[in-house]
């Protein structure tokens, strides 16, 4: 089958959105780090959607892989080409999918294997905009207080060695002493990484990694560049090698690397662009002034209740959400989850139906034309609980109201770092801090290793785990009612299953 390029676009089935403008004449006014599927599946479809609407030809997207060569390999040939597939069920219940052609990545690089480049890349003139989708860890940060991590490897490389970074921050602080020692305009800094307050936290970890390479550049990057905070929301699969066999019958040609999404999009963003931005309200964007409450119903109303259901599901060797959203009793709890705990702390957003949206996400994550794999939304567990689940504990703890739904979500994370579901089968624990997680599982272990009461023992194990201070910081080992709560439920795990917890909750 003739693979996908500029010159196969003219032969694509009819139904087959691609590219109205002239790919030729694009330029790159945006440099994306972390090129990874999310990315394909919101920033550059909503900006290609601007490119189409404005007409503005001055921001093509330079995706940066941090990492690995696979993206630039598949995509390359395709000169930066892919396919965008949207998938949701029909009226009638069956599976569908809409195609795009997404032209606006004009420039793919991998950072290992030419940092300079990429250094070069954020100091040209053109670029105006530089983001992000690194994922939690990529940040090189403490998850549980936002402090910069100054001990981790990548960061101590870069400090020695600014010429030759390794992480986003050191790539940011090299590209920008680059444009201030050109005398270069700023550019806004844009995290789309599912963290709390992204902006301040991405400005607040870039202003102490170049205060310790430069005070003044330090200076320059705090009052001339800007950093806005954001909310993205769509679910986005791995590929599988099943999806591309799919795209590629519906194309009628070979796409190495297609993105799957729902077609659900929500992405507010706070106006502050130093220096212009594409017109993305065009095609579906929302520019507030203030991100914290999106960004706080999001993170506590998605991503909290993907996790809880992720890591449930796993122990149960549920392999997909839509097949874990079809078991009565997990979906009564997510459903209860939302209501009761998280609903609770969220801040108030005007014109918000608070009920249309739980029942509306429910929906979202039973679309088993997604087939999400659980254990995809398990990985890296210990920097995705302080803003996902335990911000949302504290308030409550805080206000003296309960727990327990919270604290079956966390519970199930911890019996997850054990490898194996309840019929035997082990898995990998994918997590930056998968050493420190197994050591303090034996800490914790030895901790309640007191042949006497299992539900005494469950409590001692909780209170030697919650003493890793990255997760859960430094009170909530401290808080015996959230150590009762987790272990309550950790108990019930251990001695029921996932299905008899789950139906005989309170």
């Amino acid at each position: 089958m003739e693979r996908l390029s500029p010159h196969t676009l003219v032969r694509l089935p009819a139904g087959v959105v691609c590219p109205g403008y002239d790919r030729t004449a694009l330029k790159t006014g945006i440099v994306h780090l972390g090129l990874g599927a999310f990315a394909r599946a919101h920033l550059a479809a909503v900006n290609e959607a601007a490119l189409q609407a404005s007409g503005d030809l001055c921001w093509g997207i330079a995706g940066v892989s941090l990492r690995s060569p696979d993206t630039r390999d598949a995509l390359a040939p395709q000169r930066g080409l892919y396919t965008l597939a949207l998938r949701d069920l029909d009226p009638t219940g069956a599976p569908r999918m809409a195609l795009q052609l997404i032209g606006c990545l004009r420039e793919l690089l991998v950072a290992p294997e030419d940092p300079a480049a990429v250094v070069a890349l954020i100091a040209h003139p053109d670029t105006r905009i530089v983001s992000l989708t690194v994922t939690e860890k990529g940040y090189c940060h403490d998850p549980a207080s936002g402090a910069l991590q100054t001990q981790h490897p990548d960061v101590q490389h870069d400090l020695a060695a600014l010429d030759r970074p390794r992480s986003a921050l050191g790539f940011i602080v090299a590209g920008l002493r680059e444009r201030q020692r050109q005398g270069l305009a700023p550019v806004t800094l844009l995290s789309l990484d599912n963290l709390p307050a992204n902006g301040q936290l991405l400005r607040g970890l870039v202003l102490d990694f170049a205060a310790r390479v430069d005070g003044a550049l330090a200076d320059w990057i705090a009052a001339r560049c800007s950093f806005p905070c954001s909310m993205v929301d769509r679910i986005v699969p791995r590929t599988t090698d099943e999806d591309r066999a799919l795209v590629h019958a519906a194309l009628g040609a070979q796409d190495a690397w297609p993105v799957l999404g729902e077609r659900f999009l929500d992405w507010v963003l706070e106006d502050r662009f130093v220096a212009n931005r594409p017109a993305w309200e065009r095609s579906g964007a929302r520019f507030v002034q203030e991100v914290q409450p999106f960004e706080t119903l999001k993170l506590r109303m998605v991503n909290g209740t993907h996790s809880a259901l992720a890591y449930l599901a796993l122990l149960a060797g549920i392999e997909t959400v839509d097949r874990a959203l079809a078991q009565p009793a997990l979906r009564r709890y997510l459903g209860r989850l939302m209501h009761e705990e998280i609903e609770p702390t969220l801040p108030a957003l005007a014109g918000l139906d608070v009920a249309a949206y739980r029942a509306r996400l429910l929906e979202r994550f039973a679309n088993p034309a997604l087939a999400h794999r659980t254990a995809q939304i398990a990985m890296d567990g210990s920097q995705k609980l302080p803003q996902r689940l335990l911000a949302a504990v504290r308030e409550r703890l805080a206000a003296g109201a309960p727990i327990g739904l919270l604290a079956l979500a966390v519970a199930a994370w911890l019996q997850h770092l054990r490898g194996r579901d309840e019929h035997g089968q082990g898995y990998a624990i994918h997590d930056p801090l998968a050493d420190a997680l197994a050591q303090q599982q034996a800490l914790a272990d030895a901790a309640a290793d007191t042949g006497g009461d299992p539900a005494q023992a469950a409590r001692d194990w909780v209170q030697a785990f919650a003493g890793l201070a990255p997760v859960f910081g430094s009170d909530l080992q401290h808080n015996q009612a959230f150590v009762r709560a987790v272990a309550a439920q950790l108990h019930a795990l251990r001695g029921h299953g996932v299905v008899r917890t789950l139906e005989t909750l309170e």
